[in-house]
């Protein structure tokens, strides 16, 4: 079954569009040399992604609908969670939007390799604490630096105040569930999670419509901020994860991208955005970060919450009087690595103090030795992954506490 795109018909694009376009090429000059991007500006590429500010994802936005109505043909929270866990024939008598949506995420696209995935999944969990760091301080927190996803978040509540500790476990949750060996197969972990997380968005997505200003920033979650998201998951893990000292041969990174492919497809990510190809995702992502519009007030606020959260992991093994200590050091870790990836400039544009990045040598120190001496020992690279594993556990329990781990609720 093939995913569409639903397009509201407008006379001009949202605002924001290439509003910015100076800086964002300013702070895509890296981004141009590391992941060899051709010079020179692809103005179909452009314009699609102005076209996609106006997108959205139709099965996910069908199946809100029906969530929201009160009308025959309602599908309820309960039976779409029936529906993610035993599947849609466990539901008697399934909505016809439910089925539809289903059959979407059920229906593998014929480009598909299991193989590549799994291996993909074994890259990620070798790539262990780098993953964590990379995802949280390039990825997230440097995604602040442009309006509008910013803007939805500090609106929803998400990412803000005394819910950034458990969204961020939610997060670090998810991300973990993608790479044991057959978590993304219908009905895995994975698959579920990521289903879940498209599901709640798409409600988001119809909760918020209304009031939003379609005008200045496109729809809520639009497609190209999604490809954006995307695009801070593979293409960016993978200069980070490299400028953090880990050597990623070409068939590694082609089977993370492979992997990430499909969860950009179990997301709703319209197939024009979609590749495994590195230096394309790269190309993407420079056009969407041209497209973008600059930082707004929601940035430094969801910035500054982001580390302070910090402060408030448990850590195991930790005696209670130190916890505030172990904490205070994690705060500045991040900053410290924040200043490493973001220079000076990204720091001012979040309202963050600036460190000096001690953070940042160690871990390329500590990848050296992990990834150039350990993993190429008898036996190294699955001692890697076992590490890997161990310490993503660890750092999702320091977020969770004593909580159940979850991921958020799908919104009422």
């Amino acid at each position: 079954m093939t995913q569409t795109t639903e397009s509201r018909p407008s006379t001009a694009l949202p605002s924001r569009f290439r509003e910015a376009e100076a800086r964002g090429a300013r702070l895509g000059r890296t981004l141009r040399l590391l992941g060899r991007v051709p010079a020179g500006t692809d103005e179909e590429l452009m314009a699609r992604v102005g076209e996609a500010l106006l997108e959205v994802d139709e099965p996910g936005a069908a199946l809100a609908d029906a969530m929201r109505t009160r009308a025959e043909g309602r599908v309820t929270h309960a039976q779409l969670r029936t529906a993610l866990h035993d599947g849609i024939d466990a539901v008697p008598d399934a909505p016809a939007a439910l089925r539809t949506f289903m059959d979407v995420v059920n229906d593998v696209p014929d480009w598909v390799d299991w193989d590549r995935v799994d291996r993909g999944g074994k890259v990620f969990t070798r790539l262990g604490r780098t993953a964590a760091d990379v995802l949280l301080q390039l990825s997230l927190i440097g995604g602040y630096r442009f309006g509008g996803p910013t803007d939805l978040l500090v609106a929803t509540g998400g990412l803000m105040g005394d819910q950034t500790r458990r969204r961020l476990a939610e997060t670090q949750l998810w991300t973990m569930s993608l790479a044991p060996a057959g978590a993304l197969r219908p009905g895995g972990e994975g698959w579920r999670l990521t289903v879940h997380v498209r599901a709640m968005h798409a409600l988001v997505n119809a909760s918020y419509e209304a009031d939003w200003d379609t005008e200045r920033w496109g729809r809520p979650i639009n497609m190209a901020d999604q490809v954006g998201t995307l695009g801070l998951f593979d293409g960016a893990l993978l200069i980070g994860s490299r400028v953090l000292g880990v050597p990623l041969r070409r068939s590694e990174a082609d089977d993370l991208m492979h992997l990430w492919r499909y969860v950009g497809w179990l997301m709703g990510v319209h197939p024009d955005f979609l590749t495994d190809d590195e230096r394309e995702r790269h190309r993407i992502n420079l056009h969407v970060l041209l497209a973008a519009a600059d930082v707004s007030p929601a940035g430094p606020e969801l910035a500054r919450a982001t580390v302070q959260a910090q402060r408030e992991r448990v850590f195991a093994g930790w005696p209670s009087a130190l916890q505030g200590l172990r904490g205070r050091y994690e705060r500045e870790r991040v900053l410290s690595m924040l200043s490493g990836f973001l220079g000076r400039r990204g720091m001012r544009d979040l309202g963050l103090p600036l460190r000096p990045p001690w953070a940042f040598v160690l871990a390329f120190l500590g990848n050296t030795w992990r990834h150039r001496v350990v993993g190429r020992l008898p036996g190294g690279r699955a001692r890697l992954e076992a590490q890997g594993v161990q310490v993503r556990q660890q750092i999702l329990d320091s977020y969770f506490i004593e909580e159940r781990p979850a991921v958020a609720a799908l919104p009422d």
